[in-house]
């Protein structure tokens, strides 16, 4: 069964959908050295607005997007929601943890109603989705890291292929941006110091950023009968787990291939039918050694290949929801985004520098995630 894509909701540090894609087609990086924490030094990062984004807010403002986007209108009482965040509210809850160690005694809004700690928790956005648009139907909120939008896509893509749901809501929000993620990236030595320079060879690291993407799938065949605008159609997946580390990638690239070529069976594609590549690309100097290498192996006819994240930062349990949201555009209008921040390249990549004009037929989006998460979307025009 054709599932197909007839709605797209984004909010990333550049922009809504149509902002991000235009500056990102300039180049422009939405990057900045912001200081959001009074205790922490200040360090380049992708905010939305001046103070960390509101979850539930953010949630809410990309799933209305990818409503309004669908021509759909509320309630949709049978619709499946799968909505993941790798991070959740973990803001909220460092807050409120940091009130109860200081013993600060004035009451907050937390603290006023006892079944807000309920709504903190991780699989509250996929419930407030649910609440959102009216639906009695299946809520998932999985959660594997950086690979979390391109899972949640897949299990969208599942509800519908084996009959349990005719339409899904399916995405990932991110608000990562909190003193927790930033100290601990920062231990790591993850952390860029001036901004996020994918597959550069002067590269620093990630650059943390807040964004979410939220994509409206459908039956072929129930879109058709509405008469639906179709981005694409999703064309298969594969998803694998190193079981290695806990924090970097087994470089024998054994299962991250297996992820890919699992993605390319699937889809009924080989490595040579696809036009593009939107990497993963953290711009950290093991994921794009890893995944340069991984690009080399498959991609023998020098496949074009960027990274987003120069330019949004990096969303993490977003990111592939974003990423497959900028293969829909690119998809749409023929035009393949640059690798915002790359100046010298490290690895001998078909590295898009500049926003390049191309009939992009079949595309690949790509995510790793700590643990070994490896995730591959392949993504097509309505074939």
């Amino acid at each position: 069964m054709k599932v197909v894509v007839t709605g797209i909701g984004l909010t990333s540090a550049l922009g809504n959908l149509n902002q991000s894609w235009e500056k990102l087609l300039k180049g422009k990086s939405a990057i900045r050295l912001h200081q959001p924490f009074a205790e922490l030094h200040p360090l380049p990062l992708g905010i939305i607005n001046s103070q960390p984004v509101d979850l539930t807010r953010l949630t809410q403002q990309v799933v209305g997007a990818a409503v309004k986007s669908s021509g759909l209108t509320l309630p949709l009482p049978e619709c499946g929601i799968v909505i993941g965040s790798s991070r959740g509210y973990q803001g909220m809850l460092e807050k409120f943890a940091k009130k109860q160690l200081i013993g600060d005694s004035q009451p907050d809004n937390l603290e006023k109603d006892y079944t807000s700690f309920i709504n903190l928790l991780p699989h509250q956005p996929a419930i407030f989705a649910a609440s959102q648009i009216g639906t009695k139907g299946t809520v998932l909120a999985p959660m594997a890291a950086c690979a979390t939008g391109i899972w949640a896509i897949a299990r969208a893509v599942e509800l519908i292929q084996t009959g349990q749901c005719q339409q899904v809501i399916a995405g990932a929000v991110e608000s990562p941006i909190t003193p927790l993620t930033i100290a601990g990236f920062r231990k790591m030595g993850a952390l860029a110091q001036t901004g996020a320079y994918p597959f550069d060879r002067y590269r620093e690291g990630l650059v943390l950023g807040e964004g979410a993407a939220i994509l409206v799938l459908e039956s072929a065949e129930f879109a058709r009968q509405r008469s639906a605008k179709i981005y694409g159609q999703i064309r298969g997946f594969g998803l694998t787990n190193d079981a290695t580390y806990g924090n970097a990638p087994d470089f024998s690239g054994k299962s991250a291939i297996l992820a890919i070529a699992q993605c390319l069976e699937r889809s009924g594609l080989s490595a040579e039918d696809i036009d593009y590549v939107h990497a993963h690309g953290t711009a950290t100097q093991l994921n794009d050694r890893h995944e340069a290498n991984l690009i080399q192996q498959i991609f023998t006819h020098k496949v074009a290949v960027s990274s987003t994240k120069g330019a949004t930062g990096h969303t993490l349990g977003a990111s592939g929801a974003l990423g497959t949201a900028f293969c829909l555009m690119a998809i749409e209008h023929k035009i393949l985004p640059p690798c915002v921040g790359l100046n010298e390249a490290e690895f001998d990549l078909d590295l898009v520098r500049y926003g390049r004009e191309s009939l992009v037929e079949n595309v690949l989006c790509l995510s790793f995630g700590f643990g070994g998460q490896n995730a591959a979307l392949a993504i097509c025009h309505n074939c």
